[in-house]
Parts: C-alpha cells; structure tokens; sequence
C-alpha cells in the first residue's frame, strides 16, 4: 500500500491496524541533539485516547508509548525515531457481521474496489486509531517547533448546532472539557446536544480550529509547496475531516477586495499586518502572522440506527452496526489536527534552511 508517508525532509511514516497487535510511526529528520523522552509522546496521546469520558467510545485502551529507536540519553540522534504503541482491547467479534457487507460512511467499499481485499475489523488502516501514529509524530514535531518559539494550539470551534463564544475563550478548559472546548459554558451545551444524539442512536459533526503562532515570515513555496495546501493536504488525509480552510476562508467569496485584503504597517521597526483575513499565508509563504486553520468533521458513520447497505453478493439488505464507537469525532481529532499541522511546519523549516545562500553560511561558519 503506497501513500503511508507524508513531509519532505521531516518525514513520518504510520503503520498498523485498528485490530492488529500494534499500530506505529517511523520520524525520518528530525534534527539530533533535541531533547525528548517518552513523557512527552505520551502526554499527546493521551488526548486522543478512547474511553475518557461519556461521549468517546468506550474502547479501554492505555495507549503506551514504545521508542524503539533514535534516542539517546534523552536526546534525539538524528537517526530514525521509531514509536509502537500496542492494542490491547480488540473485540473483532464485534464486526464479524459486516466482513460481507459495506457500512454507509465508511471505506469498506471503496477499500473492496481498490484492493479486492480488506481488514473489516474495525476499518484496518481506515480506522481512527491510524491517528496514534500522527500523533506520536506530532509530539516530536511540536517540542521542535517549541525550540523556534512557535507554538500549536487546537481545539473544538463548534459541535452540531453549537459554538464557543471567543470572548470566554481559555485554553485551559481545551485539556479540562470533555468537548475540547475553550469555552465551559458551551461545552455543556454541546454536551447536551450529544446526549440526544445519543438517544436517537445518532452522531454529530463539528469543527476544529488550530492557531500556530510564533511562525516566521518566509516558509513554504509558491507553486506546488504552498505552505497552505501542505497544512490542506496534511489535515485532509485525517479521515474524518471534509473540508479545510485557511483565514477567513469560504468567507473571502462574499468580501470586496478592500475588506479582504491585509494592509501593512511598520510596527517596532518590523513589518506586520493590520488585519489577518489572509490567515498568516500570502502566495504560499507565511507572513509572519497567526496561521489560522479550520477543519470540518463529518459525524461519526458508525451509527446504531439501521442503515440501508449491500452485501458483495449484489443484494440489498439492512445494517445494524454493533461495536463501541464514539458519537462525535471532534474531541479526539483535536489534537491530531495539531500534530499534523505540526509536522508540516516543522517540515517547512527544515526546508527553509537551504531557501538562501545565507542560510548556508551561517550554518557552515562562511
């Protein structure tokens, strides 16, 4: 199967199923002398591990991470860092039903159509638990970034019907909420809307924001290696995810040029920006301001509603999907939205270092 890796020079590549004995990540590139041990892998995945709280699945799984390889006394080495992280509470059992038949929303299908063959516990390499790979990766990437003071911070804008009020925003109440909401009091009425949800045999979508700050001006390329469609693609290939946009987004179609674009001012000497509509990338190149990035998350597909399917011998039938599944994907996918945006910046200014001649000789001493 192709298309495992993702980055250029930080580069990562995911292995494992949801069912499988373990599921894992290889980080290429990543510089040696930084400081990292297993806390800090561990304090990452364990945003996005199940069975935390009533609206994520009830999945038991500790999520413990295993470096194999690349570091060293606490310190990276530069060589390839390799991350395990064992599942421990499969129940295969559970989708023993649907190894005939394709469930609405998810890649069943699509996987038959393209491979003839396909791991239906649990969706395989489909499956959200894919993430834990990302996320491992993610944590590495941010300690880097935080060498650059640039920092990451992701969390739940909206839940169905439901969204933060960014005057009560605290981002403590990110790592407190079971929503990853910044904002308390719309947490518990998202928390309400969930509860619904639930009843009815339902799921919710909704929308996750990531705020990078701390970003120089001068990463990314204005062709093929825009800064923005890296970000895009590096959030699109999260399963869940439909849509991404950048600064003020779909928004931008109903803006005169006047009120879209950003004026510059020179303030203590530097350039910036007056407004942000552009949300910190111009032509494919960040302009030293916030990168603002919104992803939208389809409600979860495994439902315990009954569903109209077929199975592979070409009849129509009916689908009940039993298992454990979360209702929403949001909270979850929080923090991996922030990993892979973490992974492309730090792969972006690992790129940058070769962009100009003094560049170079600094880092040689000419």
């Amino acid at each position: 199967m192709a298309g495992s890796f993702f980055g250029n020079i930080f580069q990562i590549t995911t292995w494992g199923e949801s069912h499988g004995t373990a599921l894992g990540v290889v980080v290429d590139g990543c510089p040696a002398g930084l400081a990292l041990d297993a806390d800090d892998i561990q304090t990452y995945l364990n945003r996005r591990k199940p069975g935390q709280s009533k609206i994520s699945t009830p999945r038991k799984e500790d999520d413990a991470v295993e470096i194999l390889s690349g570091i060293f006394e606490e310190r990276t080495t530069g060589t390839p860092i390799s991350m395990l992280v064992r599942n421990t509470s499969q129940h295969s059992a559970d989708y023993g039903e649907i190894a005939n038949c394709y469930r609405p929303g998810h890649a069943d299908y699509t996987f038959d159509a393209k491979y003839g063959f396909r791991d239906y516990r649990g969706g395989g390499r489909s499956s959200g638990r894919e993430t834990i790979g990302r996320v491992a990766a993610g944590a590495i990437a941010a300690k880097l970034l935080k060498e650059f003071g640039i920092e990451l911070t992701a969390y739940t804008k909206s839940i169905g019907p439901v969204s933060i009020d960014m005057d009560k925003f605290s981002k403590q109440s990110i790592l407190t909420t079971p929503t990853c909401m910044p904002d308390a009091d719309a947490s518990v009425k998202a928390e309400a809307y969930l509860a619904d949800c639930m009843r009815n045999y339902d799921s919710a979508g909704g929308v996750i924001e990531c705020m990078i700050t701390g970003v120089p001006s001068g990463l990314g390329d204005p062709v093929f290696e825009k800064l923005d469609a890296n970000l895009s693609k590096a959030v699109m290939s999260i399963g869940a995810i439909k849509a991404v946009e950048i600064g003020d987004g779909i928004e931008v179609t109903t803006h005169h040029g006047s009120e879209n674009n950003d004026p510059f001012r020179i303030q203590n000497g530097q350039i910036t920006k007056i407004t942000n509509h552009a949300g910190g990338i111009l032509g494919g190149i960040s302009d030293g301001s916030p990168i603002v990035l919104r992803a939208y998350v389809k409600p979860t597909p495994s439902i315990f509603s009954p569903q109209k399917t077929v199975n592979k011998q070409g009849e129509n039938i009916e689908l009940s999907i039993k298992g454990r599944h979360d209702p929403i994907i949001v909270p979850r996918a929080v923090v991996v939205v922030e990993s892979m945006a973490a992974i492309t910046i730090a792969d972006a200014l690992l790129m940058n270092a070769s962009a100009k001649l003094d560049h170079l000789k600094k880092i040689y001493g000419r």
